[in-house]
């Protein structure tokens, strides 16, 4: 697929060296918004999120891997490691997600990096950072989202915690790494000089957890599971509706006074028990349970009629279904359909944020197998031939 607006990082070469979720996908954001990104896998299977995602059909590869060209380099062999090296020296990004420790065993730390290419910026995803007692501990999201927090208050009360349906701190870590390396960028016009990024799971789900820490220090308030709700946020839940189920933000004042009025209940705005933030807060579960009983007598589409009608911030409980057969989705071009040699269209969510002069988009599709792009890649930057490229794969370093 090919955009006429090649992106806001166009011509930006970027070099991802990590596997699974947190590295590839710092390398998705980048490639979206118009990087070139080359894509190392280790020769044979490649990276092991090919395989990943549910059905027969293993397509999550096709989201994360899209905008990038893939070649294969065995790192822990020293010619693979050399190919590596000679394509990091012409890149302005390197992306690694590995345990501390290894990409320096492998001759490719920053030290060894700079020295050949004092403008490379380096960006490095981990469990617990590059530094600290922890640092040599292997470290996946689900660790990471323990430590920073959000593990300890997702789900019931009366229940364990519960893990969100997605890996949300390989994700953050990734779009904090991308962050630092967008930021990085901006640092270099100046310097003329690359840095590390150093991005750690652990923190990344840390400054998600708004006032979590300060709350603690301050008054010695441990956060809890507090199941579908924020205490003291009311009202804001899912109520159950006479075909499913709606969520409903109506916790300020003046949008509570709204609700009231789409209840038939006015005289809730002035009751004292939800006159106020506190009083809601304080009155949570009762509020709830009232609204709940009124929306029970309701079809989902006659709720979000009274609530599009009172201007009230509310919404449908989506799912993939939902998504793809949406207008608003349709008509901001949230979902792109991506072509495919084996699947044909491939609908999958766009890239954001939308950039009104450069915007990202999905320019390639995903490699089909490891080493697609050797060629490509390996002739046109390091000016190997075929014969090159043949012996080199005859002795297993691509």
């Amino acid at each position: 697929m090919t955009a006429e607006n090649k992106g806001a990082l166009a011509g930006l070469k970027v070099v991802e060296l990590g596997q699974l979720i947190a590295g590839p996908f710092c390398g998705q954001l980048l490639g979206d918004m118009g990087a070139d990104v080359v894509k190392i896998e280790p020769p044979g299977a490649g990276d092991p999120m090919r395989q990943w995602g549910n059905g027969q059909h293993k397509v999550w590869w096709q989201v994360i891997g899209r905008n990038k060209r893939s070649v294969t380099a065995n790192l822990r062999v020293a010619e693979g490691q050399d190919l590596a090296r000679r394509l990091l020296a012409q890149a302005d990004i390197m992306i690694e997600n590995f345990k501390p420790g290894t990409v320096e065993k492998w001759g490719l730390g920053p030290e060894a990096l700079h020295a050949i290419n004092p403008r490379l910026i380096i960006v490095r995803m981990s469990g617990y950072g590059q530094t600290g007692p922890y640092s040599s501990r292997a470290g996946f999201g689900g660790i990471g989202e323990a430590m920073g927090g959000w593990r300890a208050i997702v789900g019931d009360p009366d229940r364990p915690p519960s893990r969100m349906g997605v890996s949300i701190g390989d994700t953050l870590a990734a779009t904090y790494g991308c962050m630092g390396a967008l930021a990085a960028l901006r640092a270099r016009e100046t310097s003329g000089k690359g840095q590390v990024v150093d991005s750690a799971l652990y923190e990344a789900v840390l400054q998600v957890m708004e006032s979590l820490i300060p709350e603690y220090d301050l008054m010695g308030i441990v956060r809890q599971r507090s199941g579908s709700i924020l205490p003291g946020i009311a009202p804001s839940n899912v109520y159950r509706c006479r075909d499913g189920e709606y969520m409903i933000g109506g916790n300020g004042d003046a949008i509570f006074a709204r609700l009231a009025e789409a209840m038939g209940q006015p005289e809730l705005a002035s009751d004292p028990r939800y006159a106020t933030h506190g009083a809601r807060g304080e009155n949570q579960q009762e509020l709830d349970e009232r609204i709940n009983a009124w929306t029970q007598t309701l079809t989902i589409d006659q709720l979000e009629a009274l609530m599009i009608a009172h201007s009230i911030p509310a919404g449908r409980i989506y799912t993939g279904a939902e998504m793809l057969a949406d207008p608003h989705f349709a008509a901001r071009e949230a979902i792109v359909a991506v072509d495919h040699p084996q699947h044909g269209p491939v609908r999958m969510q766009a890239p954001m944020p939308k950039l009104s002069a450069t915007p990202s988009a999905v320019r390639r599709r995903a490699p089909l197998h490891p080493g697609e792009h050797n060629g490509e890649v390996y002739g046109e930057q390091l000016g190997l031939s075929e014969a090159d490229l043949a012996e080199l794969a005859a002795r297993g370093v691509i």
